[in-house]
């Protein structure tokens, strides 16, 4: 397939600009060490270092170029196109997900697990953080349980000191399993989302095609990594986590779970969600002592990231989709996993639902290589910057090294393609 047109002067750009903000996403911990080395301006370096101000920082520079180029009313008219639904979703059920309550019920649940299993608390409680909690977000959507997956993480592991290899390893799968864990529904992975409604793709259509090697995967995945730092967990306190203070009473609970499952309800529907998170910000304010501080820093600065690639990604498609359509569909399963590590998984699919007449056997490939990929770096999945913006203090210099990070999701990043591929 070949382009039906030339790029037009702003897509071009669009294209230069959003390999530059890949390129500055994999030299975040730079500016951090020059945040250290050069005091005098640490507040510039610190900004550039945040890996959530990437995609929106560059994104400002292409809304600028439209600006001077094309004018105001054709790069507002663009803006107005864009749908922001998702960084505004992710954004409400960051904050409601990573209440004092949810995670309240999220750790009983999973120690209630624990306890079924006769193992070493600490062995039981991180194989469940990272296999059952990813697999939930099949239901309450994957941002909802990478939320959770990484506060139930950082509270009882991360906080209590791991070495540098447990902390890219955990990240890893846990990215990992949360892109392949929500594949078992129709509705909460973001790349079946964009194709589950236009291919007829159902809640048994996905739990036999994709939810049952996924469920395998992600099991696999959390028992290897727990095996291999088997000793390093045994040897953390039992009680690492950081215990809520004040009081919770399950009647606050399960308001909050109210809420949390109404904004999941109206997932698509932003005013419907909005006027949810407004009403649940009351309740927040008139019960202080059944909460903490609320992550209303992380989730606007994941949002500000999630819209950015909005903007960029929405200029991507003059060159990505000619790409995509040139592979087979043995060949597009490995393509969307490579091209998913530099851009979101979810974009591919949306790309790939444009096109009339694919095979059967191309659909799955390409839907099965988005979330295979989803892992492989922080802008591959959608939910990958909540998780990172919540853990990504406990690393050296509090940036996550992207190489390293690359480097650790490629073996379970192989144990789902081989579960896509093979079963």
């Amino acid at each position: 397939m070949t382009l039906a047109a030339s790029p037009t002067t702003i897509e071009i750009i669009g294209a230069v600009l959003f390999a530059l903000a890949i390129a500055h996403t994999f030299s975040t911990s730079i500016f951090e060490r020059l945040a250290h080395s050069k005091p005098q301006h640490a507040g510039v370096w610190h900004l550039l270092g945040e890996v959530e101000v990437v995609f929106g920082f560059w994104a400002m520079v292409l809304m600028g170029f439209m600006l001077v180029l094309l004018g105001k009313a054709e790069a507002t008219q663009y803006i107005d196109t864009r749908n922001f639904t998702e960084p505004m979703f992710v954004f409400v059920i960051m904050v409601i997900a990573g209440t004092r309550a949810v995670l309240h019920a999220a750790k009983a649940g999973v120690a209630l697990l624990a306890r079924l299993i006769p193992l070493h608390a600490n062995w039981t409680f991180y194989f469940l953080a990272l296999s059952v909690v990813p697999l939930l977000g099949s239901f309450i959507t994957e941002p909802a349980a990478m939320t959770l997956a990484a506060l139930m993480l950082r509270d009882r592991f991360y906080s209590a000191g791991l070495s540098s290899r447990l902390k890219y390893a955990t990240l890893a799968v846990l990215f990992v399993n949360i892109s392949i864990g929500g594949t078992l529904t129709p509705y909460a992975a973001p790349p079946v989302l964009m194709v589950a409604g236009k291919w007829g793709w159902d809640l048994a259509f996905m739990f036999l095609n994709f939810g049952d090697k996924a469920l395998l995967a992600v099991m696999i995945n959390a028992l290897v990594v727990t095996l291999l730092f088997a000793r390093e967990l045994r040897a953390l306190p039992p009680r690492a986590e950081t215990e809520a203070a004040g009081p919770m009473s399950w009647t606050m609970i399960g308001i909050h779970l109210a809420f949390l499952a109404g904004v999941v309800v109206f997932a698509h529907h932003p005013a419907a969600f909005m006027g949810l998170f407004l009403f649940f910000m009351g309740v927040a304010s008139a019960y202080p002592q059944y909460q903490d501080r609320l992550i209303l820093r992380e989730g606007l600065l994941v949002a500000f990231f999630l819209a950015g690639l909005v903007v960029l990604g929405g200029l991507q498609q003059w060159w990505l989709q000619p790409v995509l359509m040139t592979m087979s569909a043995d060949a597009v399963f490995y393509g969307a996993t490579a091209l998913t590590a530099i851009t979101d998984n979810a974009a591919l699919t949306y790309l790939g639902s444009l096109v009339e007449g694919l095979s059967d056997e191309f659909k799955y490939s390409l839907v099965a290589g988005a979330v295979t990929g989803g892992g492989l770096t922080v802008i591959a999945n959608a939910p990958n910057p909540a998780g990172m913006s919540i853990l990504r203090g406990h690393f050296d210099d509090g940036a996550v090294n992207p190489l390293w990070l690359l480097a650790a999701a490629i073996p379970p990043t192989i144990v789902a393609a081989l579960a896509f591929r093979l079963l």
